[in-house]
């Protein structure tokens, strides 16, 4: 017999197909196992709207002629308990007859948090919670910070020499890092809900910041920071199949109306300084379902995000290569003392061709 890890394992993996397609839904999978231990049902979470991972499994032992009667469900999120875009997935389980549901980790949604295993129990199914539980929040960290924190997990992504260089004073970066690392870039961008940048990079370099290196159904929503609202009209990154948000800290009637027009939605978060508000921006990312954003900006930007302290997690490419002075990856204050630094805890270290990329966290951003 297979253990309950091993299905979950198999959950695990359908829910990381989930990666590009289900915001702002979390990523979730789901396998059913019959009495004699076969799985008869594999399913995972599709786009916003459409049917979760759930349901998927228990149409897919349908289609296949199978019986969920006394089977045993394995979903890596706690079956949702309200009725959202879809019904309920408890009472989708329970009226199904599936007997056991093991699930890695409670919904950290308001509307369900332990709601679908108290309906679930309620209706005489044995519920079991705690399995792989880490994998599934680390899979869904973005869902769980809008949740609990009510804005987005924030990743700044950056490419860099050896020795922390990220462009040449002239301002050539093309390409520090090999092509292998900048695909690799375009699937972290594919998986987030937004990719955020700044007015500067924009004027200095004009670029699309889309997804065309990796195969996805979904592009990610354009956040730009543009505090006078400088935004060239007729910018690349303005693509008909993607939302823009910019935020500003002054009114320009006539400008906001020809970008409304093109379906750009402006909104005003300016601080005293006359900057747009970065931590009430971040705040505002929640509220406009932002699970995950992706930055990718110049180093004044991820200077004043980092002393803002909305950054969670760096997404470093370092080539093998020194380049000696040139711009850095964050404009930061000097420091006095090494203890006033940020500090940070590599999360991976990984070689993506001949580069090597790194994830690190800000300390203590994850613990929520």
């Amino acid at each position: 017999m297979i253990s309950d890890s091993a299905y979950m394992a198999m959950a695990l993996g359908l829910a990381k197909e989930g990666l590009f397609r289900t915001s702002p839904n979390p990523r979730v999978g789901c396998v059913i196992v019959d009495t004699a231990g076969k799985v008869i049902g594999r399913g995972s979470t599709q786009a916003v709207g459409e049917a979760h991972a759930e349901a998927m499994a228990l149409r897919d032992a349908r289609e296949h002629g199978f019986s969920v009667e006394g089977t045993t469900a394995y979903v890596t999120l706690e079956p949702c308990a309200h009725q959202g875009r879809t019904g309920p997935c408890c009472d989708a389980l329970a009226e199904a007859g599936v007997a056991r549901v093991v699930a890695s980790i409670t919904d950290p949604n308001p509307e369900v948090a332990g709601q679908g295993f108290q309906k679930l129990a309620a209706r005489g199914v044995a519920v079991s919670v705690g399995l792989e539980a880490e994998s599934s929040r680390e899979l869904n960290i973005g869902f769980f910070s809008r949740m609990i924190r009510k804005r987005p997990w924030i990743r700044m992504k950056s490419a860099a020499s050896l020795d922390g260089v990220t462009a040449l004073h002239t301002g050539e970066s093309q390409w520090i890092t090999s092509t292998l690392a900048r695909a690799d870039g375009h699937a972290w961008r594919a998986r987030a809900c937004a990719v955020l940048t700044g007015i500067g990079t924009v004027l200095a370099d004009d670029p699309r910041l889309d997804v065309r290196e990796v195969s996805t159904h979904r592009q990610p929503s354009l956040i730009l920071l543009d505090s006078q609202l400088r935004m060239p009209l007729d910018a690349a990154l303005f693509r008909p199949e993607r939302s823009v948000f910019i935020y500003t800290a002054v009114r320009n009637l006539e400008k906001e109306a020809v970008l409304a027009s093109r379906g750009v939605t402006v909104l005003h978060f300016p601080d005293a300084s006359g900057q747009v508000d970065l931590a009430a921006m971040c705040f505002d990312l929640g509220r406009l379902q932002m699970n995950e954003v992706h930055m990718e900006a110049g180093s004044l930007l991820n200077g004043a995000m980092l002393r803002a302290k909305m950054v969670d997690e760096i997404l470093l490419y370092l080539a093998p290569k020194l380049l000696g002075s040139g711009r850095e990856i964050a404009r930061r204050p000097d420091i006095s003392a090494l203890s006033n630094g940020d500090a940070l805890a590599f999360h991976s270290v990984d070689p993506i061709g001949p580069d090597l990329r790194v994830v690190a966290r800000l300390s203590g951003r994850d613990a929520f």
